[in-house]
């Protein structure tokens, strides 16, 4: 019997997001190479917005997103590792409509 395929619909406040990759090394902004091996204090991380459930309102789907990606749960589909996280976890938002900004761009 030939696998049916099933969408995934996001219930709630849920948001489900892909992490962007990360470089490994970053540089300071003095030019200074810090290695992908380094520990620094908790880091939060950057992904894109791929699904939201029907409760959730300031967040779409194709937005970035900055958050504290050790505090979620992730989930593995078809080999890719997504986060699901709640809307209230979501730090900051990068988008081409915004109503307030900080100045700052991506």
């Amino acid at each position: 019997m030939a696998e049916s395929k099933l969408q995934i619909q996001m219930l709630h406040d849920r948001v489900l997001v892909k992490i962007s990759p990360e470089d490994g090394e970053r540089r300071s902004s003095g030019g200074i190479v810090i290695p992908a091996t380094a520990q620094v204090a908790k880091r939060l991380a950057w992904g894109d917005v791929l699904g939201v459930g029907g409760h959730v309102r300031n967040v779409k789907v194709g937005d970035r997103v900055l958050f504290n990606p050790e505090d979620q749960l992730e989930v593995e589909v078809q080999a890719q590792t997504y986060t699901v996280m709640r809307e209230r976890d979501i730090h900051a938002v990068a988008t081409e409509e915004t109503e307030q900004g900080t100045g700052l761009y991506l």
